[in-house]
């Protein structure tokens, strides 16, 4: 469905996307990660054919977004990291019209726009007005509005941010049963179990690199030992404790509020932990998690 080698997006000086590959299979969903400034925007813009590539070869459905931009949108459903729906418009008719820049006939807008809300559990609200709907009915009318033109790629920009768990949960639910119908599915995100949730496979992004990819799976694997054990001590003693549990797991990490030890059986290294003499505040012991991995291959620094 997109196939990208080498890759590049730069803005003056400033390079954004420095030479990437990647492929995404039809059906699948696929994941870009990465922090701010990583490279994911200018990636999804140019995926999305509204931002020319500056370097590289890009192909969506075999098409080049350099000349075949209109055809490549016609086949694009995108849903932006902001709802932009109109709030003084009833939910149905923000479907309705946008059914229409796609050529729809009337009565297929109609059709669809009830299909779709019943999809999204919204059919109650059909004739209400978007503006007092709570954050997570928007994000699923703007799910909803997004499939109007039955698209073949589904673009999401951080679909979930700002929602409560609940919210969540019912979004990840009807992605996965959009993916279950064939559509495949790219998106961006900053949540870690959301990745683990919904990408078959995703890509991690660092300064305008792909610095790891694979299934959330594979990369915990290969980045991280199959637990975690973390250790509160005192405030402000962790460096003085990090050095004792030096040599125990695979590695540690010494954090403001407390102590990570990579290692393949938790408890055991906490038996050590106490064979040094060491009394923790507080223990937990638990499995790798994509989030262990995304913040070995990136860092803890805030990037602004």
């Amino acid at each position: 469905m997109i196939t990208a080698r080498s890759l590049s997006k730069s803005f003056g000086d400033f390079t954004a996307v420095n030479g990437i590959d990647f492929d995404v299979r039809p059906g699948e969903v696929f994941g870009f990660l990465g922090p701010n400034g990583a490279g994911k925007s200018s990636t999804m813009r140019m995926i999305g054919a509204v931002s020319p590539p500056t370097g590289g070869t890009l192909r969506i459905f075999g098409l080049d977004p350099a000349t075949d931009g209109k055809k490549i949108r016609a086949r694009l459903g995108v849903v932006a990291q902001q709802d932009e729906l109109d709030e003084f418009l009833s939910v149905q008719d923000n479907l309705l019209i946008y059914g229409r820049y796609f050529d729809l006939p009337r009565r297929v807008c109609k059709e669809r726009a009830a299909e779709l809300l019943d999809f999204v559990q919204l059919s109650d609200w059909a004739t209400k007005k978007v503006q007092p709907l709570s954050g997570g009915m928007k994000r699923r009318v703007t799910i909803a509005r997004s499939l109007m033109s039955q698209p073949e790629i589904l673009m999401l920009d951080e679909p979930t941010t700002g929602l409560d768990p609940q919210a969540r949960h019912v979004l990840w639910d009807r992605l996965y049963r959009l993916k279950q119908q064939g559509v495949t599915i790219v998106l961006t995100t900053h949540y870690m179990d959301e990745a683990e949730q919904l990408c078959d496979r995703l890509v991690v992004m660092d300064q305008g690199q792909i610095v790891a990819e694979g299934t959330p799976a594979e990369l915990i694997r290969t980045y991280s030992p199959r637990e975690v054990l973390e250790l509160r001590f005192p405030a402000g003693e962790n460096e003085e404790y990090g050095d004792r549990v030096d040599g125990i797991g695979a590695r540690h990490e010494v954090l403001p509020d407390r102590i990570l030890i990579y290692a393949d059986d938790g408890e055991v290294a906490l038996k050590e932990v106490h064979g040094r003499g060491l009394d923790p505040e507080a223990v937990l012991v638990r499995r790798s998690s994509l989030e262990d991995v995304f913040l070995r291959l990136t860092g803890r620094t805030l990037v602004e």
